[in-house]
């Protein structure tokens, strides 16, 4: 079982978000990202949503291939297999996004 997606993503996503908003980013400044889509914490959430919808696309095709009749043994293992990785991808998603969350709240009471 493979994730159809490059297994460095997330890095992907936060470093060229982060370069883009950095200091000699193209105003010079740091932006929110706003509507623009360009902060490091909103390419975060694009990518492990991008990363999760891979893993959810899987199950998919192991569920269809299960229902078409290839009740196999080993399929229900792969299917159990790929189940248990979205619930660990979910939880490691969301308790990510809620510490930086939780983080970049902190730093905004600071200031």
């Amino acid at each position: 079982m493979t994730i159809p997606t490059n297994a460095n993503l997330i890095n992907q996503y936060v470093g060229a978000a982060t370069f883009a908003n950095g200091p000699g980013g193209p105003t010079g400044t740091r932006s929110s990202g706003g509507s623009s889509g360009s902060s490091w914490y909103e390419a975060m959430s694009r990518a492990w949503g991008q990363t999760l919808d891979a893993q959810a696309t899987e199950i998919t095709s192991l569920s269809d291939a299960i229902g078409a009749g290839s009740d196999q043994p080993s399929q229900m293992v792969a299917l159990t297999a790929a189940s248990l990785k979205m619930q660990f991808m979910s939880n490691n998603a969301a308790t990510s996004q809620n510490s930086v969350a939780e983080s970049l709240n902190a730093v905004a009471r600071k200031q």
